[in-house]
């Protein structure tokens, strides 16, 4: 029987580590790595808390967008709410329940893990984290968040999951979360729901949650 399909998470030893460049948000670390036969290297990578993104999707399977400025490419991108594992002790689905109410004015009774991925391996740590969540409602007025920089006045659209997949197949719009999000429930939908896991399920991927619930 052939073995499942999985990365195997197994550090080489690093056998010195600075900070390359210190960063308003993130660093860049330069570690000298032995990988064995192949001898010792040196690498770069930005050191990343990890993220977590909420496909929210309604009863008629539209998902929520938000259209937000990013400077590093030029573009105003069609993506999902998502943001920063940087509150300490926070679990990351109540850290995507958050972004979810700040950047959509939305909260959900109905949470599962959709997919989890690394952003960029070869240039940064992140671990992405991206939750479906599911029976939909607004955030009181009274409760919802003071937006501000790239985030004030975002424009919120919902679309029906293939129109995003269109987009995507078609080259229109290029978040790798929104793409990874839409083709992953989609997938799932599919299969009856059959492969959601639990919003605490585990995340080997992290440091942080390697074999704990997350």
């Amino acid at each position: 029987m052939s073995e499942e399909l999985a990365d195997r998470f197994e550090a080489r030893p690093v056998l010195s580590s600075e900070v390359a460049m210190e960063g308003l948000v993130w660093d860049v670390v330069r570690d000298r790595v032995d990988l064995g036969e192949a001898g010792e290297v040196t690498r770069e990578y930005v050191r990343h808390t990890g993220a977590v993104a909420v496909l929210a999707l309604d009863d008629d399977g539209r998902a929520c967008l938000i259209q937000q400025y990013r400077h590093p490419v030029r573009a105003f991108e069609w993506e999902i709410p998502a943001g920063l594992l940087d509150v300490a002790g926070e679990s990351p689905w109540l850290a995507a329940a958050r972004e979810l109410m700040e950047e959509a004015d939305l909260r959900a009774s109905t949470w599962n893990v959709l997919a989890d991925y690394a952003s960029s391996p070869g240039g940064l740590d992140e671990q992405l984290r991206i939750f479906l969540a599911r029976d939909l409602a607004a955030v009181p007025e009274a409760e919802r968040h003071t937006r501000d920089g790239e985030e004030l006045g975002m424009p919120v659209r919902w679309v029906p999951l293939e129109e995003v997949r269109d987009a995507v197949l078609a080259g229109r719009v290029h978040n790798a979360t929104l793409a990874i999000a839409t083709l992953a429930a989609l997938a799932a939908r599919d299969l009856g729901w059959a492969t959601l896991r639990p919003a605490d399920a585990p995340w080997p991927a992290h440091p942080a949650y390697r074999g704990d619930s997350a």
